[in-house]
């Protein structure tokens, strides 16, 4: 073999630390070939047949080529070597090897790269070298794709999550546009009422035994414009904020009677009210309070005849039970599924549609689950269910 062609091979990465003989029987068994731009040597898939040592010029290794998953492993150039892993491992290529640029190669065929490598141990040795560097450079390769990807994924999904909730406040201000005039007829009620028992008291203030009474429907009309209003803001900022602190079910079920006992009794609506609880509740007082108002404000529109609006709880393993039933006209299945929609409401008496949709994200803020069951002329049963021990992190 010439002098100087072995010398030119040595100077390649892939030979220098090979002895001049273990070189000289590696290169006997090779035949040189030139190829063009853009040829295959191999594809992935294919049966192995050869292993290549690169002279002159570069190669792409492909995954996936020809596909909309086509991604470029690698770009080699001259002293690398390719085709070596099927050849060791007998398995289809897992690659594709195209010429980015005229080369000039050397190859082996199959059953002489197994000879060469059983008989000369430098060259078994090279081989694995070789085999170990593609692994790690197509690990790094992988490895940064995967960061850049994952990258990319994360910015998307943050644009994406911006994207939604500046939708959702988009809907939810369109939204209460188209209702804004049904929100200014509700509220001018409670108002007008206000204004009407103010200027009486104004010109009752003498009678002392009046005062109590109208100051008490004074009180009572502004809770309920407190509660129009906090269920509007509730909606419009698509959240529920919750102040959670130790919470008796039995003082509130005290402040539902102080509340609308009179009103409801004035209207032939009996309030039964049952407590099973004895233990402090994690709670927000004033969202379940509120939660406690809407339900009696609805079974009151749902029993125009009058009839018994009861509110029950009790204890069930970790679990505490709430059930508020009424004997008024309940509802059929379409109003029973719509029932959640904002602004949806099937009572002529007013409100703002908000309330069980209020009733709802305020047991989900609670980590609570409710259900609905109803049917016309039988009543309306609400059953919530609130955890007797929030969730840490909640």
């Amino acid at each position: 073999m010439n002098r100087e062609f072995l010398q030119t091979f040595q100077q390649l990465e892939l030979f220098r630390d090979l002895p001049s003989e273990d070189l000289e029987k590696f290169l006997a068994e090779c035949q040189e070939e030139s190829l063009p731009a853009d040829v295959f040597i191999f594809r992935e898939g294919d049966e192995p047949n050869r292993f290549y040592v690169l002279l002159e010029g570069q190669v792409e290794i492909w995954k996936d080529h020809g596909t909309d998953w086509a991604d470029v492993l690698a770009a080699r150039g001259p002293g690398a070597c390719f085709g070596e892993l099927s050849l060791i491992d007998e398995l289809p290529r897992s690659a594709t090897v195209r010429t980015k640029t005229p080369v000039r190669l050397l190859s082996l065929e199959k059953p002489h790269f197994r000879l060469v490598i059983e008989q000369n141990p430098a060259v078994a040795l090279l081989i694995m070298k070789t085999v170990s560097q593609m692994v790690r450079v197509s690990n790094e390769a992988f490895q940064y794709g995967l960061r850049q990807r994952n990258l990319k994924l994360e910015k998307a999904l943050a644009d994406l999550k911006q994207a939604q909730e500046e939708l959702l406040r988009a809907e939810r201000l369109s939204t209460l546009g188209k209702f804004a005039s049904l929100i200014i007829h509700d509220l001018r009620n409670p108002l007008s009422i206000v204004k009407g028992y103010a200027e009486i008291l104004s010109y009752s203030a003498p009678n002392p035994e009046r005062s109590p009474l109208l100051a008490a429907k004074l009180l009572a009309e502004a809770e309920r414009l407190n509660r129009m209003v906090g269920e509007l803001l509730d909606y419009s900022r698509g959240d529920i904020r919750l102040n959670l602190g130790p919470v008796y079910l039995g003082d509130l079920f005290q402040k539902v009677q102080e509340q609308f006992e009179e009103s409801l009794a004035a209207r032939g609506i009996h309030l039964e009210l049952i407590n099973r609880v004895e233990d402090p509740l994690l709670l927000d007082a004033d969202r379940i309070l509120r939660v406690f108002s809407n339900l009696v404000d609805n079974g009151r529109k749902s029993m125009r005849q009058g009839g018994t609006l009861r509110f029950e709880s009790r204890l069930e393993g970790e679990e505490v039970q709430l059930m508020v039933s009424d004997t008024g006209e309940g509802m059929d299945e379409v109003t029973r599924s719509r029932l959640f929609e904002p602004f949806f409401s099937a009572s002529s008496a007013g409100g703002t549609g908000l309330g069980m949709l209020v009733i709802s994200n305020v047991v989900e803020a609670h980590q609570g689950t409710i259900r609905v069951e109803s049917a016309p002329h039988c009543g309306t049963s609400i059953h919530i269910c609130l955890p007797l021990h929030l969730r840490s992190g909640q």
